[in-house]
């Protein structure tokens, strides 16, 4: 049995001119919560359809749990459980009966209705089973995305934007549901923009930009490797008019209402100091807080540049 849940080596993808992802090769680990991030256009959407069979690469291959998504693409399929960031549904069935045909799609028959029924306990769906999908709200039809993909019992779950345009209290929800399936032995994949998310839920950390693999690396590990830490002082609103010691504005890399927040170099001992001279001009301070670096700080750091402003998720 392999130690690894999906393989990708050396895959390209060109779409006419566009050459979307070019060689990526990297492993995700069987049984861990991989966090899959990266700009709009980095190549993750693209990166997915072809673990799902939904695009094929140009060149290289993927594999899950061993099986080749092209030679052996209904080994792989029935591996993989795969929650799309668009809603697509049929309007004409309603939840239970979708959910049943997506089971017999999977090969899967009358057997796995119970685990469906849990399902929709679960998802907080139970009470919606007879309404048509389009019924729903936004949040409810993706949850029906979520039971969709987990029909099958699939070891594999490919999470793609789960969470986009959901209310807070589903987000929690459905980050409670994920690591009670990791929890249980699933592999989870996750794609988001909310990079709060992935630090919250994620073991390692995979980070696309300009379709190549940029980061493969444990989150604490390079939430450690951070060179910075950060430094916001609320000023009063009644302050002086002196401007900040010159030493403090180089440090400054935000100012909100009355706060500053300042960028520290790790292992600099210049809290004190820096709190000393904005005193020192005159400045009265309300509070003082202190963080280590986000996984949104290294991210943007990571991947901003001047090519970096694209528009869309397409490739």
């Amino acid at each position: 049995m392999t130690d690894t849940a999906i393989s990708f080596r050396d895959v390209h993808k060109r779409f006419a001119t566009t050459h979307a992802l070019k060689g990526v090769s990297f492993d995700i680990k069987r049984g861990e919560y991989f966090g899959l991030l990266g700009p709009n256009g980095a190549g993750k959407s693209t990166l997915i359809s072809i673990t799902a069979g939904l695009a094929q690469a140009s060149s290289g291959s993927v594999a899950v749990l061993g099986h080749d998504v092209v030679t052996d693409y209904r080994a792989a399929r029935r591996a993989l459980g795969v929650v799309p960031q668009e809603l697509v549904y049929d309007p004409f069935f309603s939840v239970r009966e979708m959910l049943r045909l997506q089971a017999g799609y999977q090969g899967c028959g009358k057997e796995v209705w119970p685990w469906i029924d849990e399902l929709l306990e679960r998802l907080e769906l139970e009470d919606k089973g007879a309404n048509s999908i389009r019924q729903l709200s936004g949040g409810m039809k993706r949850r029906v995305l979520i039971a969709q993909a987990l029909v099958h019992k699939p070891e594999v779950v490919i999470l793609d934007e789960p969470t986009a345009g959901v209310d807070v209290e589903l987000r929690r929800t459905l980050w409670d549901f994920t690591r009670e399936l990791h929890a249980a032995g699933h592999t989870i994949v996750l794609t988001t923009h909310y990079l709060e998310e992935a630090e919250e839920l994620c073991d390692r950390i995979g980070i696309l930009n300009h379709g190549e693999l940029q980061v493969l690396e444990d989150k604490n590990a390079l939430l450690g490797r951070h060179p910075y830490r950060f430094l916001s002082l609320e000023l009063a609103a009644e302050g002086t008019t002196e401007a900040l010691p010159a030493y403090v504005e180089r440090l400054v890399e935000d100012r909100h209402d009355n706060t500053i927040d300042l960028k520290l170099k790790q292992g600099e001992d210049f809290i004190g100091e820096v709190i000393e001279g904005v005193r020192g001009a005159g400045w009265r301070i309300v509070d003082v807080h202190t963080r280590e670096p986000s996984l949104e700080n290294i991210f943007v750091e990571l991947t901003m540049d001047e090519d970096s402003a694209t528009t869309g998720d397409t490739a």
